[in-house]
């Protein structure tokens, strides 16, 4: 038996959130519904402008948030990553620690510097935009890959949002190659429509010749495929996946098995907040395919769990309602 349902491997970064308005987006001169990468000098400018206007502080990043996820469900997972020495990075640590994930974080010292960190902002319509500064998260490098957890796992989970720089780009393909020179199966996350957008080169890199899964949203999808029509999305990832999952937000989600393509239907929800509904998602259905889930049923569960996500605030579950959502759906509710 495999140690580890999953291994992941992206970037660490404390989640602050705010509330605000499109108007108020402008007037700060950020751009609505994206993740932006800026520097530290223009995330304190915007700290110093908000003020203490924030809602909540959380510890995150999109594949912390999937494995938290998958863990909380009670699969077992590994996530490399890098946070400095500063107290945030130390409240990350323990926070990965007690939340049950397996990490490099364990047993390798912190360095000096920065932990990243991501303004959110949430506007009425539940659409979220992201400012992030990487800190050292943008030094990750293939050093902090843990080979052994890869080799132990059943799957591999790469982050996207790697693709931005040249070596935490080149850690994400050194752990691919890892994982298929063993037989591992392979999953990718295309992360946001930015990522694709500036950074398409990287992320091909970083797929290689083809994943086993490819996760993406809908606008993702279509903007890798160049087009703005969901079916050429669908043809160019047969081609660079053999299994896929795209997630079209109040539309439910699309997912290829490899043979056919099977549609989960949404769950009607009322969304305040959309932060962490992907990781949520493929939290959820890794969980699903490692427990021997059909596709479909673990679509259906990773539907359930997302649409659960977007109606409170913040980019996770506690642990005891991620167990509740879980009992419900085995219950068949």
């Amino acid at each position: 038996m495999k140690k580890f349902d999953v291994y992941a491997i992206g970037n660490a970064l404390v989640d602050i959130e705010y509330h605000s308005t499109p108007h108020k987006l402008i007037e700060l001169g950020i751009d609505k519904g994206v993740m932006t990468l800026i520097d530290e000098q223009r995330q304190n400018s915007l700290i110093a402008q908000l003020e203490d206007a924030h809602e909540s502080m959380a510890c995150g990043g999109s594949a912390a948030n999937t494995v938290i996820a998958m863990v909380q469900m009670g699969a077992r997972a590994h996530f490399d990553c890098r946070v400095a020495s500063d107290m945030t990075g130390q409240v990350f640590a323990r926070d990965l620690h007690d939340s049950g994930v397996n990490s490099n974080l364990d047993f390798k010292p912190l360095p000096d510097g920065h932990t990243g960190k991501c303004l959110v902002f949430v506007t009425p319509d539940a659409d979220r935009t992201m400012n992030t500064f990487l800190g050292v998260s943008a030094e990750l490098d293939a050093s902090d890959i843990d080979r052994d957890a890869i080799r132990h796992s059943e799957y591999i989970y790469i982050e996207g949002y790697l693709a931005s720089a040249e070596n935490t780009r080149d850690a994400a393909i050194e752990a691919r190659r890892i994982a298929e020179a063993r037989g591992i199966k392979t999953s990718l996350t295309l992360s946001d429509p930015n990522m694709v957008r500036f950074f398409r080169e990287s992320l091909e890199a970083m797929i290689g010749e083809r994943v086993d899964l490819l996760f993406a949203n809908e606008d993702e999808a279509m903007e890798l495929a160049g087009s703005d029509n969901l079916d050429d999305a669908v043809e160019l990832f047969k081609k660079i996946s053999h299994k896929f999952a795209i997630t079209r937000g109040k539309d439910g989600a699309l997912l290829f098995d490899k043979q056919k393509l099977i549609e989960v239907p949404p769950k009607v929800v009322k969304a305040i907040d959309t932060l962490g509904a992907g990781d949520m998602f493929a939290g959820a259905f890794l969980y699903g395919l490692t427990e021997g889930m059909s596709f479909q049923r673990a679509g259906d569960l990773a539907s359930m769990a997302s649409a659960e996500i977007v109606t409170r605030f913040g980019p996770r579950l506690k642990s005891e309602q991620t167990r509740a959502l879980l009992k419900s759906f085995k219950a068949g509710n």
